[in-house]
């Protein structure tokens, strides 16, 4: 596996291209161990991001019925049409976050690290039983934290309302080539029952964690205009937010259900627009 990689990248003379944020996987073990936390079978479609010269691509291809790796790269694109035949492989040449996605149950990636924040969210709009996915190592800690740790963030409420995350295996640099700068983890991500998913107000999370250690109610004050509030409407209401539930609670300390209390008093009382 690992000298196929090699081999390809002597072949075609390749250089990793760092604005993609490429750097590709290789370490078999890890591969391995990715390709049986995604639990697959015949019956499963998954979703490949940035596949890379393959390497997982091709793990993925034996184990499940259908495999679809979208790539940017049209480089990329060429090798991989030409070094393989895979019978249950569809190669997409596109930006995984335009293009539309097709079909699938389960996600498996290295994912480029720069597209991190919008690709989760994109996949979090969409049904699928589990994925398995690498991010870079501080992304990742950020996405499981629990409300009130030090890396509890934007990113931790959004996953957590939509979704369970798990780290399950921290990954050092020297498992990629280019070596990135910092290290890496593996996600489970798996989405919650749609009976226990919550619906936020994404202007409201951004106005509440743009100042993360502040109040509740001085976050709203320093950031009415990601209300889409201007001054002299944020003073019209400004009687009514002092009423806000959590008000004096930090920010880093709420919960999803908290946050969705807030929202649904600020609608109630008109201060923010119902959601779409």
């Amino acid at each position: 596996m690992r000298d196929r990689l090699f081999y390809l990248i002597s072949k075609y003379n390749l250089k990793a291209n760092s604005d993609l944020g490429q750097n590709f996987l290789i370490v078999p073990d890890i591969i391995e161990r990715n390709v049986e936390r995604a639990e697959l079978s015949e019956k499963d479609a998954v979703l490949e991001i940035g596949p890379g010269l393959g390497v997982l691509t091709d793990a993925l291809s034996k184990k499940a019925g259908k495999v679809y790796a979208i790539e940017k790269d049209s480089r990329l694109v060429k090798i991989l049409r030409t070094e393989y035949d895979w019978p249950n492989v569809e190669i997409i040449e596109g930006d995984a976050l335009k293009v539309e996605f097709p079909e699938f149950n389960k996600i498996v990636s290295n994912l480029p690290y720069q597209i991190s924040s919008p690709i989760t969210f994109r996949f979090l709009k969409h049904d699928f039983e589990r994925a398995v996915l690498i991010y870079q190592l501080e992304f990742a800690q950020r996405m499981v934290a629990k409300p009130g740790d030090k890396n509890y963030s934007r990113l931790s409420l959004m996953v957590r309302a939509k979704a369970r995350a798990e780290l399950v295996e921290r990954i050092g640099k020297g498992a990629f080539w280019p070596r990135p700068k910092v290290d890496s983890a593996v996600i489970i991500l798996e989405p919650k029952p749609p009976s226990e998913r919550i619906e936020l107000d994404e202007n409201l999370v951004r106005a509440l964690f743009q100042h993360r250690r502040s109040t509740v109610l001085s976050a709203l004050k320093k950031s009415h205009h990601m209300l889409r509030l201007t001054k002299e409407e944020f003073r019209k209401v400004r009687e009514v937010i002092l009423k806000v539930p959590h008000g004096e609670e930090r920010v880093f300390r709420l919960s999803p259900e908290d946050v969705e209390e807030i929202g649904e008093f600020l609608r109630r009382e008109g201060v923010i627009r119902p959601l779409s």
